[in-house]
């Protein structure tokens, strides 16, 4: 009885050992998954800081005039001006459709009495 509580004891050991080591690999390869990642995300945090410099650099005030003017006979763009420009106050917003009342509803002011007997 002792020896089959030893060989039980020794397949338990292995089995436990055989599941770490599934798991020690498993951990390995999340880690190198994780790094992988970031790596990625500092690739992609450069190249945003290069497209939003890319981007201010195209569109410079000064630039964006020059091509609104040696493009005006085709797209008769306008240069910016600082009248050009309005107040919030002076935007007309469209009023909301009115939808027609179908079924309307009665309502009535008079109070309502209750009695103590109908409670």
């Amino acid at each position: 009885m002792r020896s089959f509580l030893f060989v039980l004891a020794g397949l338990a050991v292995m089995g436990l050992a055989f599941w770490s080591y599934q798991e020690n690999y498993k951990t390995r390869d999340a880690l190198s998954e994780v790094r992988n990642l970031h790596a990625q995300i500092g690739r992609n945090h450069e190249r945003l800081g290069m497209l939003r410099a890319e981007w201010a650099y195209l569109n410079r005030p000064d630039r964006l005039s020059d091509l609104a003017e040696l493009n005006f006979d085709r797209l008769g763009l306008l240069p910016i001006m600082p009248d050009a420009f309005g107040r919030v106050d002076q935007i007309i917003y469209p009023l909301p459709d009115v939808l027609p009342i179908i079924v309307p509803i009665e309502v009535d002011s008079a109070p309502v009495n209750l009695d103590e007997d109908a409670l």
